[in-house]
């Protein structure tokens, strides 16, 4: 896990806009906030997720792959007084044993996982039967007109977002993966022009393990 020592530096400042909008705070507190138990919080990035988690929360294990966002994540972490313990990990390869939680987050993560299916695999192997995957994530258009201009943006645009996909039908990966959403919705938080329109539309959704 090499990481993206870069990107990481100016990552906060990227998002610092979007993340103090009314609009993605709303998102988080309904995503973020309506977990339960023991959670399990994939790519955690700088650790943004962290303030919205709720007194229903007994414990959150966050994984993070890149070596260059950990100091972020954990400074973040113990900040904030809950029980959050960042680990250093890959979606694709979960140090955790089967059945270990009850909730899953995933906020602006899907897109960048090197195998999203093996990701998905993963999140549903240490998930209960019946618990939550809870997910907000930037998805492939529906129409063919924006799906084209994704696809031939993502060579530059996956260099430049440190492996992000602006194209992945992040839905079906969910189904394909065993589960069965209880609620989706489609939605786009950022403006359709260059460079956001690239990553519009989002999903918010939650899907139970099956």
């Amino acid at each position: 896990m090499e990481g993206h020592r870069w990107f990481a530096a100016i990552y906060e400042r990227l998002n610092n806009v979007q993340e103090k909008s009314a609009a993605v705070q709303k998102i988080r507190k309904e995503i973020v906030g309506g977990a339960r138990g023991r959670v399990l919080e994939i790519g955690a990035g700088t650790g943004a997720s962290f303030p919205y988690y709720g007194d229903d929360v007994t414990e959150v294990a966050a994984v993070e792959p890149d070596p260059f966002m950990l100091p972020k994540a954990r400074a973040r972490a113990e900040e904030i007084d809950k029980p959050i313990e960042v680990h250093h990990a890959p979606a694709e390869e979960l140090p955790f044993e089967d059945d270990s939680f009850d909730t899953a987050v995933s906020t602006l993560v899907l897109c960048s996982v090197s195998n999203p299916q093996k990701a998905l695999s993963e999140i549903k192997r240490t998930l209960k039967p019946g618990g939550q995957l809870r997910v907000y994530e930037h998805v492939r258009y529906i129409n063919r007109f924006g799906a084209f201009w994704q696809d031939m943006i993502k060579p530059a645009w996956k260099w430049f977002g440190a492996g992000c996909n602006p194209n992945r039908d992040t839905a079906q990966h969910i189904l394909d993966a065993g589960f069965e959403f209880e609620s989706l919705r489609r939605i786009s938080t950022v403006p359709p022009v260059p460079p956001m329109v690239f990553v519009r539309p989002h999903i918010i959704a939650v899907a139970k393990s099956i």
